[in-house]
């Protein structure tokens, strides 16, 4: 896809979903940084209905660590993967109280230096929280990058620096939220809808309907 293209491909997504959010819930940076690590696999669905008692009670460190492991599971126990989350997010906590006077550290190498947190999830907290034009890239974005050929690559690394390049500067900032949205709503994984997709004519799908 050249640049002009791109930038219209982008252009066609913001006119579609003009304020693209993450479906995540979240009160504080703290609380979308725990989200966002809740949310491994495992459906952004899943993971409001387990945090939304959580964090009515639960939205910073300390408190977080004063709830305990124990307490932790039980309230994440419908979420994959519950135990090893909880442990993490504790063990995370305990980093920003001591390393980050308990702040969410708006730096990549000290976010992804978290227990449970990689480079997609620094991505999600860099963008989010603080307005990085940062690209996270998920499954929808990796298979949306790859299908309409916006970024393909043979890996996550591969189209994320393929997104970054192509991507024109005023787009940046909600990027991945444009194809994620996109890829979940409308270029969906098993039967994408593209009878009904605003870049319908810019996609290069071999497979697409038209």
């Amino acid at each position: 896809m050249t640049p002009a293209q791109a930038d219209e491909f982008y252009a066609r997504l913001a006119a579609d979903r003009p304020n693209p959010k993450s479906d995540l819930e979240y009160v504080t940076p703290y609380t979308l940084l725990v989200a966002v690590v809740l949310s491994a696999q495992a459906t952004d669905i899943g993971v409001n209905k387990a945090t939304r008692p959580l964090f009515a009670e639960v939205r910073d460190p300390a408190s977080m660590v004063a709830l305990g492991v124990e307490k932790l599971e039980q309230a994440i126990r419908t979420i994959g993967l519950y135990k090893t989350k909880a442990r993490n997010v504790i063990a995370l906590s305990h980093i920003l109280l001591a390393q980050h006077a308990g702040q969410v550290p708006e730096d990549r190498a000290a976010l992804e230096a978290l227990p449970g947190v990689g480079r997609k999830t620094a991505n999600v907290v860099l963008n989010v929280a603080f307005g990085h034009p940062t690209i996270a890239v998920d499954t929808h974005c990796f298979r949306v990058g790859n299908r309409t050929g916006l970024a393909p690559g043979k890996n996550v690394q591969a189209v994320e620096e393929g997104l970054l390049k192509i991507t024109p500067a005023r787009w940046g900032r909600d990027a991945h939220h444009y194809l994620i949205l996109h890829g979940r709503y409308v270029c969906k994984a098993r039967k994408p809808d593209c009878t009904v997709c605003c870049v319908n004519d810019l996609c290069q799908f071999q497979g697409k309907s038209i």
